[in-house]
């Protein structure tokens, strides 16, 4: 049976292969321009494959063909592990990313355009250093971000996170990666010895994550709150004649007691959000509310 696809989801499937290319690209080149030359280690695999430049003093081995082996091994890895499924999301970024770091890292020869990418070999020193963790940090978390907008996954280390979750089911994603990234650094400030480069090495992975948040979710200027109140009625009332905004009534249970209540779901602005509280407060001070940041928020009264 054929499956045909519709101009649209076309359309959609290459805007998102477009976005993981451009973020693996992105990523490649803070890492190769910024982050490595500098031995900036922030965790990730160009932190590994510094951390084994170091302690493998073979000079074909270089840091570039460390990520690369390791970038592979990782997505068989992932392949076998994790199933055909996550690894079609790696598979992108598992191609670019490596060819990517190998050619970037050739704009960091003082011979190309007469040093131009090279800040390690630059006039101006310590600035050079500041720059580079700083450009990194945002190269890096914005070439993440932009992947995962596409549907990819950068690969890396978090194959070894997934695959540590699949084995010990208690351990959650977000914690295991941390982990590792920060045993990443911890290893690096030892093989470095530069307790100042391992900090901003720290600095830089600060501002990627940041980066990533902005990029990813902190775009998002809309929220969704849940109001369980037994004045439910009167709140629903005003919300939908002072602020516009439509809502949606639904049946709820108490855990505890097992009474039942109604709860209104209704998504807003950042502008609204002071009239939404003081809709409910008016209305019933005793009224339990939730309220948490949309990622994104499509259909009517709302932008795509």
């Amino acid at each position: 049976m054929k499956i045909k696809l519709t101009k649209s989801e076309i359309l959609t499937a290459l805007k998102n292969v477009l976005l993981v290319i451009v973020g693996t690209l992105i990523l490649a080149f803070g890492s190769a321009v910024f982050i490595i030359p500098f031995d900036l280690v922030t965790g990730g695999l160009s932190g590994i494959a510094i951390i084994l430049s170091k302690v493998i003093a073979v000079e074909f081995l270089t840091i570039d063909l460390i990520i690369t082996i390791a970038t592979w091994i990782l997505f068989f890895v992932g392949l076998f592990v994790l199933g055909k499924t996550f690894a079609l999301k790696t598979l992108i970024s598992t191609i670019i990313y490596p060819i990517g770091v190998s050619l970037f890292m050739r704009l960091t020869d003082p011979s190309f355009l007469n040093g131009f990418f090279c800040l390690k070999a630059s006039e101006h020193g310590e600035i050079s250093l500041i720059l580079a963790t700083t450009l990194g940090g945002v190269c890096v978390g914005a070439g993440c971000a932009i992947t995962f907008l596409g549907g990819g996954s950068t690969g890396g280390v978090d194959i070894i996170s997934f695959t540590l979750c699949k084995i010990f089911k208690r351990l959650k994603h977000s914690s295991t990666i941390f982990i590792i990234d920060a045993s990443i650094v911890f290893v690096g400030m030892f093989i470095i010895g530069d307790f100042v480069i391992s900090l901003l090495g720290i600095f830089s992975a600060f501002i990627a994550a940041l980066m990533v948040d902005k990029v990813f979710i902190g775009s998002s200027k809309s929220f969704i709150a849940q109001i369980i109140s037994e004045e439910h009625e009167a709140i629903n009332k005003e919300i939908l004649s002072k602020i516009d905004r439509g809502s949606t009534i639904i049946d709820v249970e108490g855990g505890y007691t097992g009474s039942s209540k109604k709860m209104i779901m209704v998504s807003f602005t950042v502008n609204q959000y002071a009239e939404i509280l003081n809709i409910i407060h008016k209305n019933d001070k005793n009224a339990f509310v939730t309220i948490h940041q949309a990622h994104e928020i499509t259909g009517e009264g709302w932008t795509r």
